[in-house]
């Protein structure tokens, strides 16, 4: 199989995204933060919906990605405060809150795709590929502005490190230690808020979780210490990415998603396996 230029930068984007999720999914799994990152995910629909809107209204490219995952940022950030602000009255759990948040504005942003449709130059932005994620109709500027954002977010766990692990192993000491955990734990949500975000593009909304989680449960069984979980995690992530766009690119109308995810679970059942011998 002979691949463009175009397909390989959409390639190694999508292998970038994976080690970025292996490497948050991390934290994101000890903290046990895996269903806010999935309403998250769903929550940035309406604001991908609305950036193309007024992408058009103003002239500009629909297609263009930095509006679209900025309008996503806006819509999963409004998402998250509402997650918390509903579980901060103490009256809704947070995993009835997650579902609230999560079809709400999953629900919202359907009905968004459904308006666009009618609209002149927004109908063909492709919109509804960011619901199970297409690799190939990413140009190469668009996979250069995700994995972008998912160095960004790589280099930003790295320095983090010592406060993440402190924050998931044992924060009440770690507070006691000084630690502002409060801000710590805002910034592990934000990390995992970007990696959402940038992932939509390849690997869709509704799939996105399972990109953060499926290597950094796969590192857990395969290690006893954080730091070869998280080496291992990116690992996973990353060739999880790289081999799901290319099972993507060369069959044609296979959501980028589901083939990322498919080859996760596969490394998943392997890491159990051998961890059952």
């Amino acid at each position: 199989m002979i691949l463009s230029h175009n397909t390989l930068i959409v390639m190694l984007g999508c292998a970038l995204l994976g080690v970025a999720a292996g490497a948050v999914g991390c934290f994101a799994l000890l903290r046990g933060r895996a269903l806010m990152a999935d309403a998250m995910g769903h929550a940035a629909l309406p604001g991908v919906v609305g950036a193309a809107i007024v992408s058009a209204l103003m002239g500009w490219d629909p297609r263009a990605l930095p509006p679209l995952l900025l309008g996503g940022t806006v819509a999963g950030g409004l998402g998250l405060w509402a997650v918390q602000g509903l579980s901060a009255t103490r009256i809704i759990r947070q995993d009835t809150a997650i579902a609230v948040v999560l079809a709400s504005f999953y629900a919202l942003g359907v009905v968004g795709l459904s308006v666009v449709q009618v609209l002149p130059g927004v109908a063909q932005a492709g919109l509804s590929h960011f619901i199970l994620g297409q690799a190939a109709t990413m140009r190469a500027e668009d996979a250069w502005a995700a994995g972008a954002l998912a160095l960004f977010c790589v280099l930003a766990v790295l320095a983090l490190f010592p406060r993440l692990t402190a924050l998931c192993f044992d924060a009440e000491f770690a507070a006691l230690q000084g630690l502002r955990v409060a801000w710590v734990d805002a910034a592990l949500l934000g990390l995992i808020l970007l990696v959402c975000v940038a992932g939509l593009p390849a690997v869709g909304l509704v799939l996105v979780v399972a990109l953060l989680v499926l290597p950094a449960a796969t590192a857990r069984l395969l290690n006893r210490r954080l730091p070869g979980m998280f080496a291992t995690a990116c690992a996973v992530g990353g060739a999880s990415g790289l081999l799901g766009a290319m099972i993507s690119a060369g069959h044609e109308g296979w959501p980028t998603g589901a083939a990322v995810v498919l080859v996760g679970v596969a490394f998943f059942v392997s890491a159990l396996l051998v961890r059952g011998r």
